[in-house]
């Protein structure tokens, strides 16, 4: 008699084959348990005092409202507890009111400096630090670069426990990281994820190449450390994207190298010194990269420039397309700013660049960021004259000239909604500088540049509008 065999039911199968594969996953997951032990007595707990104007309203941790749910926890600290402004004992309306706040920050020297955001500390009458063994010391603000938001904190104090920082230019996305920080108050709060993006580069931001990730960060977090597995800090949490006030899944940390570098300046000299190129840039389209001849859509076209600023005294013109700095691509214009920043003044930068379609070296001395913004003019119209684009432009006298601060050009006075001119992007009251890389005079000159342009094509035109130069494309054939 055969044996009896019965086979083993389809879910108890894949159930034998899925329990191994989990414990490998769950064996591959990251610890962080040594990590924050030996990374927290160097993190520091960041508040400040701020005493408001009469009428200022309170913003709450790093300018945003407290959420109701949370102000118990905090007592009198705030508007709203007891004893606080506006509770019971508290200041009554038209009195001075103080603002407390809350972040993070940690320690990178044995004597007391500390590195944290600069919107943290930003116009703080008091800056208190609290250590991870519960010392509180007030500390001095050795200086804050808004540019990069970076700030270097000072305590009067020895052998504190410091953070060993890592190299930032060697991240990949999708490494682990973690946070260590104070979210709404919670001290050493600690949340983890993975590196999403780097070299992000944000709005109002063009200093900063950010690292994105994942890790849950809220406010108090911020000037707090990013680590990696290996316990060095990689990055300054600063910012995160929000549609509620708190975390959706985007963080962004400063760079530690940028961090360092701005906060070795800032105790060194009190100030940061970057480099300046004197140029104003705009993206390059892809109707911009035909009519510059150029198969890609890259680099920072060189829409105006300052004549005695660096890039001038270099050799650069209106109408270029930067496409390397030193070797590294200028992938987008925003990143311009970030690849001559670093560049230290006084010191040459090769620039690549793309002129009447050939590419060309040029090596500029930078500059010394200057404190100052240069005044812009305004513009004003007074005659007309019909021009075949579907615009109608008057012509610029001398002290027309001399106040707009250009050499050269045609007022556009009426654009028709449908014409080329419109299409472009060209506006009543822009003044037309050059077409197809020729200097426009006046109104006649400017129907004889239309007429001998190609109409399978796109032209650059170069126009200076509310103070500032710009390029844009016309095609001639898409009216």
């Amino acid at each position: 008699m055969k044996p009896i065999t019965r086979s083993l039911p389809l879910w108890a199968l894949l159930l034998a084959l899925l329990l191994p594969w989990q414990a490998a996953q769950a064996r591959d997951l990251p610890d962080f348990a040594d990590l924050v032990e030996q990374a927290a007595p160097g993190v520091v707990n960041i508040s400040t005092t701020r005493t408001l104007e009469r009428g200022q309203a309170f913003e709450g941790f790093g300018g945003q409202d407290i959420p109701d749910i949370f102000r118990h926890f905090f007592g009198d600290r705030f508007p709203g507890g007891p004893g606080g402004p506006g509770g019971p004992g508290g200041p009554g309306p038209g009195q001075g009111q103080e603002r407390q706040s809350l972040g993070s920050g940690f320690i990178i020297s044995a004597d007391g400096y500390i590195l944290t955001n600069a919107h943290v500390v930003e116009g703080a009458d008091e800056i208190l630090v609290r250590l991870n063994d519960r010392r509180e010391m007030e500390a001095e603000l050795i200086g804050a670069d808004p540019q990069t938001d970076v700030a270097v904190l000072k305590v009067d104090a020895e052998d504190l426990p410091t953070l060993p920082t890592g190299d930032s230019d060697t991240l990949r996305v999708g490494e682990w990281v973690a946070a260590i920080g104070s979210p709404f108050g919670f001290d050493y709060s600690v949340t983890a994820g993975i590196i999403s993006a780097i070299n992000r580069t944000l709005p109002r931001d063009a200093y900063v190449p950010f690292i994105q990730t994942d890790v849950a960060i809220n406010p108090g977090n911020s000037g707090g450390p990013l680590f990696n597995l290996d316990g060095e800090v990689i990055g300054i949490n600063a910012q995160i994207f929000t549609r509620s006030g708190g975390f959706m899944g985007l963080s962004f940390a400063i760079p530690i190298n940028v961090a360092m570098d701005v906060a070795n300046q800032l105790r060194d000299d009190g100030r940061v010194r970057r480099g300046w190129l004197g140029v104003m840039i705009q993206p390059v389209s892809r109707d911009l990269a035909e009519s510059f001849g150029m198969d890609t859509a890259s680099g920072a076209l060189i829409a105006d420039l300052d004549p005695e600023g660096p890039a001038a005294e270099g050799g650069v013109r209106a109408g270029d397309i930067i496409l390397e700095v030193d070797g590294e691509e200028v992938e987008r214009s925003r990143n311009l700013p970030r690849l001559i920043g670093r560049v230290s003044p006084g010191s040459d930068a090769e620039l690549t660049i793309m002129r009447d379609g050939q590419r060309e070296q040029v090596t500029v001395t930078i500059g010394d960021w200057p404190d100052t913004d240069e005044p812009r003019a305004e513009a004003r119209d007074e005659r007309s004259a019909q021009a075949r684009l579907g615009i109608a432009v008057s012509e610029l006298d001398e002290a027309e000239r001399e106040r707009l601060g250009v050499e050269a050009g045609v007022m556009v006075r009426e654009v028709e909604p449908q014409g080329a001119a419109a299409l472009a992007g060209i506006r009543r009251g822009d003044v037309i500088v050059s077409i197809d890389h020729h200097t426009v005079e006046s109104g006649s000159q400017l129907l004889e540049l239309v007429e001998e342009l190609p109409t399978d094509r796109a032209v650059p035109v170069r126009l200076y509008r509310e103070g500032r130069s710009l390029f844009v494309a016309l095609r001639l054939g898409q009216n």
